[in-house]
């Protein structure tokens, strides 16, 4: 299940997520499935989220920040530094209601 959002969507959504904090960080093991699991889990109760992402160069970063928004099933909304805001809407029950497309 890939998710398309309008520019209007990620604009709203990077709004929402100005006031967030990191809730989750990527350690020295990289992306292993306990973390995917957990960011899956944070994103199906949340459904936006601040991923704080450790590396010694951008490259290595940007690749560990893809990765995980692949196995994650999300979609990247913004990149600043360290911190990946990550968004995938919840099976359950929507708590955010993204503007019309």
């Amino acid at each position: 299940m890939s998710i398309a959002l309008t520019n209007a969507q990620i604009r709203f959504l990077r709004g929402q997520a100005h006031d967030l904090k990191a809730m989750l960080q990527v350690g020295g093991k990289g992306i292993t499935d306990a973390l995917v699991t957990e960011v899956e889990l944070a994103l199906e109760h949340h459904e936006l989220i601040k991923v704080k992402v450790g590396g010694a160069d951008r490259e290595q970063r940007d690749a560990m920040i893809v990765d995980l928004t692949e196995r994650a099933d999300a979609v990247l909304v913004q990149r600043i530094g360290h911190t990946a805001t990550l968004y995938r809407p919840s099976k359950d029950k929507r708590h955010i209601v993204l503007p019309r497309a």
